[in-house]
């Protein structure tokens, strides 16, 4: 699995990086998925997480880095289902911020059990939710810090498309998809978690 995981990584990295929309805005969009990758190599062996995890942060990382080559607000599937449903935007990033609470409730529910932070598991549920609702509204404070410091060559990388709703629509998102990981994989989950401990 770990080479497949590789394989499939850095085939989506290199065509994500070859004549992207802004090189710019593809550093930006694909940095967090390279920091992944270096965390991921750095503790594969001394705290090696499950098969769910990893496919989970192996799909989080291409969904960075097609908006990366494209940018959010450029990717063609979904400006075809913009133009076909008569949509005012192109909504590729909203799947970006659904997966920034899904996926990432997964790691913390992992990291939370294993390293024994939770001593009451009714509270489990609740404080993954919170710390993914924090990571997406830091990550929003992220992306505010890099336009203002940038000016307008951040403006692919806010992906905002006029929409004033647009900060509170992707943090609502990240908490929809924290809540949906634990409701969908919570058993699976257990499952493998489990298995880790034979």
């Amino acid at each position: 699995m770990k080479y497949l995981w590789l394989i499939l990584y850095f085939l989506v990295l290199i065509w994500s990086g070859i004549n992207p929309k802004d090189y710019f805005t593809w550093l930006l969009e694909v940095f967090p998925a390279l920091i992944g990758l270096v965390v991921l190599g750095l503790t594969f062996k001394t705290f090696r997480l499950t098969n769910l995890t990893y496919i989970l942060i192996l799909i989080h990382c291409i969904i960075l880095m097609v908006g990366g080559h494209y940018t959010y607000a450029e990717v063609p599937l979904f400006d075809w289902l913009k133009e076909y449903f008569e949509l005012e935007r192109n909504n590729y990033d909203k799947v970006g911020h659904l997966a920034q609470g899904f996926i990432p409730a997964i790691i913390t529910r992992e990291i939370l059990l294993r390293k024994e932070v939770i001593v009451k598991e009714k509270w489990l549920a609740f404080i993954v939710v919170s710390i993914c609702l924090a990571i997406s509204a830091f990550y929003e404070l992220l992306e505010w810090w890099v336009a203002a410091l940038s000016g307008e060559s951040a403006e692919a990388f806010l992906g905002t498309q006029g929409y004033v709703w647009d900060t509170q629509s992707d943090m609502a998102l990240a908490l929809l998809g924290a809540i949906l990981s634990l409701v969908i994989f919570t058993k699976l989950h257990d499952a493998q978690l489990a298995e880790l401990k034979k």
